[in-house]
C-alpha cells in the first residue's frame, strides 16, 4: 500500500489580503491629503475615503482608495513607500526574548552595545548623564522597534546599521534631536522608530557600520588598489 502524498504547505495569502498596520493607514491618508490639496479629490470624496482608510483592515482595502490617483515617474518611489508592498523575507535578527527594555542615566551613564536583544518598546532617560544604544550587532524582539528618548541636561546616542529602516520623530527644546539619519532600509530589515524629546540636552541618531564590517571594506579597497596597480604594471 503506497504512502499518502505529503501535505501541501499552506498557501501564502495574496498581498491584498494581508493585514495593514496603523502606519500603513496613515501613509495612505497622506496620499489622500495631497490629492485634496492638488484638487484631485472633492472635500466630500476626501472625507469619505479618509474614513474608509482609518477603518481599513487589509492592504487591498487601502489600495482601492488610491487606485485612481495618478502615479507619475517622479511619484513612483513615494507611491511604493506609501502603498504597502508584499513583505520581504524577515531578517534573521528579528525574534527572540528581549534582554533590555530600558536605559537610565542619572548623574551617570548607560550603554547597550554588542550582541543583545532590544525590546519592542525601549525607554531611555538621561538626566545630567549620557547613554548609548548601539543596535549594529543587536537582535530585535519584533520587526518594528520604538525607542523613546528623554534627555534633560544630558545626551543619548542611538546607532543603527545602514540597512535598517529608520524614522526619527523626536523634538528638541533648547536642545537637539538629530533627524538626518532617517531613511528607508533594505527589504525585510528591522524598522526602528526613535521618538521623544530633549531639553537643554541632545539626542543623536547615527548610521554606522560595525568595526568588523569597516575592516572588511578597508581590506577590499586595499585589494582592489593592488589589482589595479598590477594591471598598470603589466600594461
Amino acid at each position: 500500500m503506497s504512502a499518502p502524498p505529503p501535505a501541501e504547505p499552506p498557501a501564502v495569502p495574496a498581498r491584498s489580503g494581508l493585514r495593514a498596520s496603523d502606519a500603513d493607514r496613515e501613509r495612505v491618508a497622506e496620499i489622500l491629503r495631497e490629492a485634496l490639496v492638488e484638487g484631485r479629490l472633492r472635500l466630500s470624496e476626501f472625507e469619505s475615503r479618509l474614513e474608509e482608510a482609518q477603518a481599513a483592515r487589509t492592504y487591498g482595502e487601502l489600495e482601492h482608495l488610491v487606485h485612481d490617483l495618478p502615479v507619475g515617474v517622479e511619484q513612483t518611489a513615494t507611491y511604493q513607500e506609501l502603498v504597502p508592498q508584499a513583505p520581504a523575507a524577515v531578517s534573521p535578527r528579528i525574534g527572540g526574548r528581549p534582554t533590555s527594555g530600558t536605559g537610565i542615566a542619572i548623574l551617570g551613564g548607560f550603554e547597550r552595545k554588542g550582541v543583545w536583544t532590544i525590546a519592542q518598546r525601549f525607554t531611555s532617560f538621561a538626566l545630567l548623564g549620557g547613554g548609548t544604544i548601539d543596535l549594529r550587532e543587536a537582535n530585535f524582539e519584533a520587526p518594528e522597534t520604538v525607542i523613546r528618548c528623554v534627555a534633560l541636561l544630558g545626551g543619548i546616542t542611538v546607532i543603527v546599521s545602514p540597512e535598517v529602516d529608520l524614522e526619527v520623530r523626536g523634538i528638541g527644546v533648547m536642545g537637539g534631536f538629530e533627524q538626518g539619519a532617517s531613511g528607508i532600509g533594505e527589504a525585510g530589515a528591522p524598522r526602528v522608530v526613535v521618538t521623544g524629546f530633549s531639553f537643554w540636552g541632545g539626542v543623536g541618531v547615527q548610521r554606522k557600520v560595525t568595526k568588523a564590517e569597516r575592516r572588511r571594506l578597508k581590506a577590499e579597497r586595499k585589494e582592489r588598489r593592488q589589482l589595479e596597480k598590477q594591471r598598470e604594471d603589466n600594461s
